[in-house]
């Protein structure tokens, strides 16, 4: 990247709710040197936002963009070294822009959960970005920072320790509080519309939908309901099931669909050193006894109505109506109450057991987000990385230099032998 460009860092989207806590977090934290620009559709918004920032950043400057009109992404890519952007959803709002930054050499680092958004990203940027060297990063907020980076913390630490490959390995998560963003939930709206298409249908329910070659990557090893009795096709159609390890009753993480994806491509980005065998999922401990059983299957069946809810126009229009709205979030005060905390367990090859517990004290979709998208934005502007260009999850993006920088805000990363 030539070293000539006008700014270091622009933050996309700093009007929306997420993208103003991110300004917030880049004016108290970046080195007053960084040369960091605001962009977004609205200049009056815009200069309000600036204005509620503190230090150097009351000078930042202001620009205003379009994501969706190509030559003018084109141009504000050229301007930088590093965009940031929290405009949602990707899939109807991304693309010129990080095309944009594949083509000019431009790192870029964006929100997204959605995995027909990284798919078409991956086909159409991954070889440009490759070319020119840009590092093209999706996913770097709540999807898919915690587990992307904790699955690679597990897998360093087993490899140190000499015990084969990682095997099965299970992210529980074990505590959550805080608040789904509006973006997020337009994100979910976005991709089931797509999802009506049954091309684009099976693509976002193939578990190695984003590896970089399909044909390279197992079958589904998934155990079917046969292999568990009665109960275990009660588990299998409710979605609950009973973890014999831990004790614990288990739901689907709402978010599993979509990590399990990022995590399986970091494998095969870095020629499978997750290993041959790695098998990923991702579920929310409810307790355990009868109230954790009752706890699983309520959390299933919400679950399940949201997802089906998203599925139709009629039943969206209705949720439209009680979820968050894009740029919408919660108090300061709800915020600061929020926390999680993830134990991401394995089996190894050898039979060595061991746990990365990842987690912090934010909310993990707003005040955690945009620490996790700030310093990322940072890490591409500023660190030495390990990766080349390309279309890169957080992990092969950054690997210890973001883990790093989040555990200078208290975030942990800790793996321990079991």
């Amino acid at each position: 990247m030539t070293s000539d460009r006008e700014f270091d860092l622009v933050l996309v989207g700093a009007t929306g709710f997420v993208g103003r806590l991110t300004a917030d977090h880049l004016a108290e934290h970046a080195p007053s040197s960084v040369r960091i620009a605001l962009a977004g559709r609205s200049e009056a918004r815009l200069a309000e936002v600036r204005s509620s920032l503190t230090g150097a950043a009351r000078d930042w400057p202001l620009l205003v963009v379009d994501t969706t009109d190509e030559a003018a992404v084109g141009d504000l890519a050229s301007r930088t070294r590093v965009v940031v952007t929290t405009v949602g959803p990707y899939a109807k709002l991304g693309m010129p822009l990080a095309s944009a930054c594949a083509s000019a050499d431009t790192h870029y680092a964006d929100l997204t959960g959605e995995v027909l958004f990284v798919r078409d990203s991956i086909d159409a940027n991954h070889e440009e970005a490759e070319r020119t060297g840009a590092r093209v990063v999706h996913s770097c907020g709540f999807d898919s920072i915690p587990s992307d980076l904790g699955v690679w913390a597990l897998a360093q630490r087993v490899a140190a320790d000499g015990e084969g490959t990682l095997g099965e390995t299970v992210t529980h998560v074990r505590t959550l509080r805080g608040g789904v963003s509006g973006g997020t939930i337009d994100s979910m709206r976005q991709q089931a519309i797509e999802s009506a298409d049954p091309v684009r249908r099976k693509a976002v329910t193939d578990p190695h939908g984003l590896s970089p070659d399909r044909s390279a990557e197992p079958p589904s090893r998934n155990r079917t309901k046969d292999e568990f009795g009665l109960l275990g096709k009660v588990q299998a159609v409710s979605g609950t099931r009973y973890d014999s390890v831990t004790k614990r009753w288990v739901a689907p993480f709402f978010m599993a669909s979509f990590n399990t994806r990022i995590v399986r491509r970091s494998n095969s980005l870095t020629d499978w050193s997750y290993g041959r065998d790695f098998r990923y999922d991702e579920v929310m401990d409810t307790g355990r006894g009868p109230m954790g059983a009752v706890k699983a299957g309520l959390t299933s069946a919400v679950l399940g109505g949201l997802f089906a809810g998203m599925s139709t126009a009629p039943t969206r229009r209705v949720l439209d109506v009680v979820l968050p709205k894009p740029g919408e979030g919660p108090s300061e005060e709800t915020m600061a109450r929020g926390r999680f905390v993830f134990d991401i367990e394995t089996t190894t090859t050898t039979g060595a057991r061991y746990r990365t517990r990842v987690g912090a004290p934010y909310d993990p979709g707003y005040s955690g987000t945009a620490i996790m998208l700030g310093q990322a934005g940072l890490a591409l502007a500023f660190d030495e990385l390990p990766s080349a260009g390309g279309v890169l999850t957080p992990s092969v993006a950054f690997g210890q230099a973001l883990v790093s920088r989040l555990e200078a805000f208290d975030f942990e990363f800790t793996t321990t032998r079991r």
